[in-house]
């Protein structure tokens, strides 16, 4: 266990305590109101844990890709990415998640923190078809917390702004990316950003 840092400042001196009604709007299952948005939720991304560290990835999908299996249990796909599967492996060792939902043009988070776990029941899984394509498989969480949390960092970030959006040619692209930090094979930036233009839109499920 790290030791307490002297020089670590007392929280509670510095910030105020929640407002009555942020604490009441705390709950341990969901309700109509949290069911709304997940029916809209297009995107959120997920946090796990292992004995290695803290991860977090991207989840998205077509709204309502996130589905209430009841009040306190919430289900999902999985999709092809890196194949890193990071996420799942973590499950494994430690059932603990937190999912950040962002919904584009909304000024609110909402949060929902839980245990979860890798299912490949088949009838969960023919419920999460999506794209005419059957997962491989799903996760499962038990939530323990829900809250929805102020949209203040999206405008300071002008997330929703035109004038937010990265200018084009200001990062490197992926091709360039891949070349500085893998072996390519001779295979040049300009191929690679070709082969990625076209999978991540087009090779979804």
């Amino acid at each position: 266990m790290t030791p307490p840092d002297a020089n670590a400042p007392d929280l509670d001196q510095l910030y105020a305590q929640p407002a009555p009604m942020i604490r009441q709007a705390l709950r341990d299952h969901l309700v109509d109101v949290h069911e709304a948005c997940l029916r809209q939720a297009t995107f959120f991304c997920l946090a796990t844990a292992s004995a290695d560290g803290l991860d977090v990835s991207p989840r998205g999908g077509a709204p309502g890709f996130v589905h209430v299996l009841d009040a306190h249990t919430l289900a999902f796909a999985d999709w092809p990415g890196n194949n890193r599967i990071e996420s799942m492996r973590n499950l494994q060792a430690d059932t603990r998640v937190g999912m950040l939902f962002l919904f584009p043009g909304y000024d609110a988070f909402l949060r929902i923190n839980g245990n979860a776990s890798v299912s490949v029941d088949a009838a969960l899984l023919d419920r999460l078809t999506e794209g005419g394509r059957r997962p491989k498989a799903a996760t499962t969480v038990a939530v323990n917390e829900v809250l929805f949390h102020c949209g203040k960092a999206a405008h300071r970030a002008k997330l929703w702004e035109a004038a937010g959006q990265v200018p084009a040619g200001a990062l490197p692209s992926v091709g360039k990316v891949i070349a500085r930090l893998a072996d390519t094979g001779g295979v040049s930036p300009e191929q690679l950003d070709a082969h990625y233009a076209h999978a991540v839109k087009h090779d979804l499920y």
